[in-house]
C-alpha cells in the first residue's frame, strides 16, 4: 500500500485497521477460515529515497512483525541484516559460537514466602573481543534472523548443564532454567539433545527447566505441545515466560504440559502502587493455581512488591531486589549464603 502525505503514526493506524478487518473468520465454502496478517511500515524519506529501498525496508519490518506472531512493525535499521554493520556482526556471531565467546549469567529465583533459593535462570551474554560484553537484545534477534539461534541455543544448554555439574561438585544442587525460541522448540532433535547433555553431566532432569514465551506457544500449538510433552517425559520442568503480554488461549494453557507461569515484569513493576496491576497479578495467581501451576513474578525491584506477592500466594520471585544476573563465579558466593533448595521446591 502507498499512502502519500501520511505520517508514520497515521500509517500505523491504517495498518492496524487492516488487521482488524482480517480478524473475523472468512467463509470458504462450508469452512470457516481464520486469516492473520503481518504488516511492515517504511517511511519516506526517513527510511529511503527511492521505491526499491522503501519496499526492502518495509519487507524487513514485515518479517519482524511476522516473527513476533503477527501485527505491525515499523522499520528499524538495527533489525536490517543488509546493513554493513549487521552483516559483520552476523559473521562475528557465527565465529563466537564456535570460539566460546558466549557466556552465561545467572539470576536467582526465590520462594516469596521464605526467601529460600529455588533455582536460577541462565541468561546469555556475548563477550565480544572488540565491543565488550553484549546484552542479548544486541544479538539474539540477529541470531533468529540468520538461523544461528539453534546452534546458539544448544551452546547455551550445554553451558548451563555443565555449570550445574560444576555446582554439584561444590555440593550445590541448583535448578537452572534456559530460554528457548520458537525455532528451537520446533527442532525435533531438541529433546534428545537435552537428554544427552543431562546424562553426560550426571544432572537430574528435574533440575533442568525450559522457558518458552507465551507468544511462541501460540504460533504452532500442536507441534509445540509434542515437543513439550517429550521434554516432560524426560523429567524436564516447563515454564511459560512473559505471561500476560501475549494472546494465549486458556484452552491451550490448560492442555499444554507446562508446570509454571512467569508473570511479565510489566505487571509486577507497579503492582504495589497500581490497583489494576495488582488485580491482574492476583487473578493470574489464582488462575494458575486452579490449573495446578506454580507462579513466578519477574521484575521484582522493591520489598513492598515482594511482600505483596507473598500475601496473594505467589510462589516465587525474580528480580533486581534479590539479585542482578551474575556470572557463575560471582553467583557461587551468593548461593553459599542461601539454603540449598528442598527437592519439593525444585520439582514444583
Amino acid at each position: 500500500m502507498l499512502l502519500p502525505g501520511t505520517s508514520s503514526a497515521a500509517a500505523e493506524r491504517v495498518a492496524r485497521s487492516l488487521l482488524d478487518r482480517l480478524e473475523p473468520p472468512f467463509s470458504l465454502g462450508t469452512s470457516s477460515v481464520a486469516v492473520g496478517g503481518s504488516i511492515g511500515i517504511a517511511v519516506f524519506p526517513e527510511h529511503g529515497a527511492d521505491p526499491a529501498t522503501l519496499l526492502r525496508c518495509a519487507d524487513v519490518a514485515m518479517y519482524v512483525a511476522k516473527r513476533a506472531g503477527g501485527g505491525v512493525a515499523r522499520y528499524r535499521a538495527a533489525q536490517d541484516l543488509h546493513s554493513r554493520e549487521r552483516l559483520t556482526l552476523a559473521g562475528d556471531l557465527r565465529r563466537a559460537i564456535e570460539a566460546g565467546e558466549l557466556v552465561l549469567h545467572y539470576q536467582p529465583k526465590v520462594a516469596c514466602a521464605t526467601g529460600e533459593l529455588v533455582g536460577v535462570e541462565a541468561l546469555v551474554r556475548w563477550q565480544h573481543p572488540e565491543r565488550g560484553l553484549l546484552a542479548p537484545d544486541q544479538f539474539i534477534p540477529l541470531a533468529e534472523q540468520t538461523g544461528l539461534i539453534v546452534p546458539l541455543g544448544r551452546c547455551v544448554i550445554t553451558m548451563a548443564v555443565r555449570q550445574q555439574q560444576a555446582w554439584q561438585r561444590l555440593g550445590l544442587s541448583v535448578a537452572v532454567a534456559v530460554n528457548l525460541s520458537m525455532r528451537e522448540i520446533l527442532d525435533p532433535d531438541l529433546p534428545a539433545f537435552i537428554e544427552q547433555e543431562l546424562q553426560a553431566a550426571g544432572v537430574e532432569a528435574s533440575l533442568f527447566r525450559v522457558e518458552i514465551t507465551e507468544s511462541s506457544l501460540m504460533l504452532d500449538p500442536v507441534r509445540v505441545w509434542a515437543t513439550l510433552e517429550h521434554l516432560r517425559e524426560l523429567g524436564v520442568r516447563l515454564a511459560v515466560d512473559d505471561y500476560g503480554v501475549g494472546h494465549s488461549s486458556l484452552r491451550y494453557l490448560q492442555q499444554l504440559p507446562v508446570d509454571e507461569l512467569k508473570i511479565d515484569a510489566s505487571f509486577i513493576r507497579h503492582m504495589a502502587t497500581n490497583a489494576s496491576d495488582l488485580t491482574i497479578v492476583r487473578s493470574t495467581v489464582e488462575l494458575a493455581h486452579g490449573l495446578a501451576l506454580h507462579v513466578v513474578a519477574e521484575g521484582v525491584e522493591d520489598a513492598a512488591t515482594l511482600e505483596q506477592l507473598a500475601s496473594i500466594g505467589c510462589d516465587q520471585a525474580q528480580g533486581y531486589l534479590l539479585s542482578r544476573p551474575q556470572p557463575a563465579w560471582a553467583l557461587a558466593e551468593w548461593l553459599h549464603h542461601h539454603a540449598t533448595p528442598r527437592p519439593d521446591d525444585l520439582a514444583a
